[in-house]
């Protein structure tokens, strides 16, 4: 089920380790694409990207990634290879909303939600979970309509919000589920003093056909509180850090021939422009 759309993870000088680790910890995986710089892996048919430099912030639990499993048994098996290194969130135990459930930190610092549900709810098996806490914390709702509006292709699934009695503002997104280009993400606030923020450690990456669909991204993300940073990244106005890219940057960084001047003419630009790159 590639997609346009899929996570890259920071995590220099880890990327080679970090890649075997993660599929041999799901399986159903392999690797795609591996350079100095990138690799890239698939997951059950999803795509992560693994970035080897960058940006020098780490992950934290602002963005995590559910992962829908379809027996008690298969989340205690990502479980007990995850935690190895790591630290739980939530221990892995039974739930109101799951039989078992468990959120923990691996060695990486990467966030991840199991969840034990039907067959019916694995969709999609890996869904980036974004939780709006601190400032930030209220304004899921809006994100999410924000976000559905400007992809093509999306639209809400559904959005529950906290009921009395939960220690949360009523106001305020319990879990919030929604498509972008048909790719399942999830979004919560919390109000709680979790002492983290959206970072660009973990960024989303959209890949496009045409300068124009870049142009569009790129202009829309970075308005009203939005920044753009450089080599096709940007902050939008929620603090989410997004990769605007060619569809076809992967083939023009590794070409043998002009990879190296690819990468020359990359570093210069913000924005990323299409024709420049296949000129380099």
């Amino acid at each position: 089920m590639n997609n346009s759309i899929y996570p890259c993870l920071t995590l220099k000088g880890k990327i080679a380790e970090a890649s075997d680790f993660y599929i041999q910890t799901f399986g159903e995986g392999k690797v795609i694409q591996t350079s100095a710089f990138v690799i890239q892996i698939e997951l059950s048919g999803q795509n992560f990207m693994l970035l080897n430099d960058g940006p020098s912030s780490l992950p934290n639990p602002s963005i995590s990634f559910m992962v829908m499993c379809s027996t008690a048994e298969e989340t205690e098996r990502y479980w007990n290879k995850l935690i190895d290194g790591g630290n739980a969130l939530m221990p892995l135990d039974s739930y109101d909303w799951s039989p078992k459930y468990g959120w923990l930190a691996d060695k990486y610092g990467v966030s991840w939600q199991l969840y034990t549900g039907t067959k019916a709810d694995s969709f999609q098996k890996f869904c980036p979970t974004l939780m709006f806490t601190g400032a930030k914390a209220g304004k899921a709702a809006a994100a999410v309509h924000f976000y559905t509006g400007l992809f093509p292709q999306s639209h809400i699934e559904g959005i529950l919000k906290y009921a009395e009695g939960e220690g949360e503002n009523v106001a305020f997104v319990k879990h919030a589920q929604f498509k972008l280009n048909n790719f399942t993400v999830m979004a919560m606030d919390s109000s709680e003093d979790h002492n983290f923020d959206f970072n660009d450690a973990i960024s989303i990456v959209v890949e496009c056909d045409t300068q124009a669909e870049i142009d569009k991204y790129w202009e829309q993300l970075t308005i009203a509180g939005g920044r753009e940073v450089a080599c096709g990244w940007l902050t939008d106005k929620y603090g989410v850090s997004w990769q605007i890219i060619p569809k076809a940057l992967g083939k023009l960084v590794t070409d043998p021939e002009r990879g190296q001047r690819v990468m020359g003419a990359l570093m210069q630009m913000k924005k990323l422009i299409i024709a420049d790159l296949e000129n380099a």
